[in-house]
């Protein structure tokens, strides 16, 4: 096995690289890091995809990521070798992206007043731990296998707390997870204590539990596998492979994500610069990332609603003092991120100057919905078959928005990622139970004399 990749700021006048056999996440001068591969790969892999769909039993061709193991690999196996693949790669027996891939919600378009046959949805709640966290988990704890790590340590609303401690129980690993006290709903918590992890409670929001934990990780206490981790981002990579293969590898006009600490957006981007530059794909589609209002630093800063400056990637040298600004007038007026989509409830994304990144070269846009319109988002997804969180609600309810604004037109093809699961069953119930609600079904009382 010889390592293939190496490690680079994404910092254009900085350009460090490193090698891959090491758990440093972040360059000296403070950026973040990308994997590097050193070599194009053959397009002729899209027939290997295809033919790996007839699994025969060899979990790394069921899964949803591993079986593009080709494009993310970083440890140099031979990918055809499955006792090699079973030394070196984690999976949960095949389980993530086994069932995640964009379907046709005609209930969903009609609310979104999208074409039927050019909307779709790729539901990641699907996943074992319940969300995409699963996709860059299964690369994320290969790497810290790597390196023989004993011990993972994430910041967590909840999606990420249960994925690293699915994966570390499976992999015999210790996992401590930082959760803002009160702010993660149960049935997410409740997943970190079932796989055995140690939830460490930190008064304050997700910001807070982030910084408290790579505070352990600086100190040498552990491995984060929160998405400033670069291999996190490796295999969120697989979600926009699994949309190119059921579009024959033809892009999209439109990909479309809830927005909160960023890493789909940075992935997405990553992903797609690799791809066009590959010559996989002719075009770049769109990305659209759509913020709750109650949670919307990423909206409000590239669209310039603060000091009238529009934030952007200005070739790797966007203004981080506006950020530094941004963040320090927001703590002054006592301003907290807050939206019932916990699991979009960040008020410093951390992968802001990649998002950055991803929507300068994907010509994106960045916008917000209210917690009313991502109620309604999820609602109408349900009503369609599928299952989603509060955070998901905010693609349908996002593409409705730009379709008003005549962003998005009515044939685009537009493909939108439900990040996560319900996990908070109260906010379905008390939905359906509001008869002021626009898609609501609520409870019928019965009577004695009608048995």
């Amino acid at each position: 096995m010889q390592a293939v990749a190496t490690k680079k700021c994404i910092n254009p006048a900085c350009g460090l690289s490193f090698d891959i056999e090491n758990d440093i996440y972040k360059c000296s001068c403070g950026s973040l890091l990308d994997i590097i591969y050193s070599k194009v790969p053959s397009k002729n892999l899209v027939e290997v995809f295809y033919a790996r769909r007839n699994h025969g039993g060899n979990i790394f061709n069921e899964s949803g990521v591993w079986r593009f193991r080709d494009l993310i690999n970083y440890l140099g196996i031979d990918t055809e070798n499955f006792d090699e693949c079973a030394r070196s790669l984690v999976s949960l027996d095949g389980a993530e992206g086994r069932l995640s891939k964009p379907y046709k919600m005609s209930k969903v378009a009609d609310y979104a007043m999208m074409n039927h046959d050019s909307f779709l949805l790729q539901p990641e709640g699907y996943n074992p731990s319940g969300s995409f966290k699963d996709n860059g988990m299964s690369t994320a704890v290969t790497h810290a296998k790597m390196l023989k790590v004993r011990k993972l340590i994430c910041a967590s609303t909840g999606n990420t707390s249960a994925s690293a401690a699915m994966y570390a129980a499976n992999e015999n690993i210790e996992c401590d997870v930082y959760i803002p006290r009160g702010e993660v709903a149960a049935g997410k918590l409740s997943q970190a204590f079932q796989f055995g992890a140690q939830v460490i409670q930190v008064d304050g929001n997700f910001d807070d539990a982030l910084a408290a934990s790579l505070a352990e990780v600086n100190e040498r206490q552990g491995y984060t596998v929160n998405s400033v981790n670069p291999f996190r981002l490796e295999g969120q990579k697989a979600i926009v492979y699994r949309v190119m293969e059921l579009l024959n590898w033809n892009p999209p006009d439109w990909i479309v994500y809830p927005g909160g600490a960023l890493g789909n957006t940075s992935s997405c981007g990553k992903c797609l610069i690799e791809l066009h530059g590959w010559g996989w794909i002719k075009k770049i589609p769109r990305i659209a990332v759509i913020n709750a209002e109650g949670a919307n630093s990423f909206y409000e800063l590239v669209n310039g609603l603060f000091e009238n400056k529009k934030l952007d990637w200005n070739n790797g040298r966007p203004d981080l003092e506006l950020v530094d600004r941004y963040y320090l007038h927001k703590q002054s007026k006592g301003v907290l991120p807050k939206t019932r989509a916990t699991a979009i409830q960040i008020g410093k994304p951390p992968n802001l100057v990649k998002a950055l990144r991803a929507i300068d070269i994907t010509k994106g846009v960045v916008t917000q919905v209210n917690d009313e319109d991502m109620a309604d988002g999820m609602s109408i997804v349900g009503l369609n078959g599928f299952d989603c969180e509060m955070a998901s609600g905010a693609v349908p309810a996002g593409v409705r928005k730009l379709r008003l604004e005549g962003i998005i037109k009515p044939d685009d093809v537009v493909v939108g990622i439900l990040t996560g699961r319900q996990k908070d069953p109260k906010l379905p119930v008390e939905y359906h139970n509001n008869r002021s609600n626009r898609f609501a079904r609520p409870a019928r009382e019965m009577n004695n004399h009608q048995f």
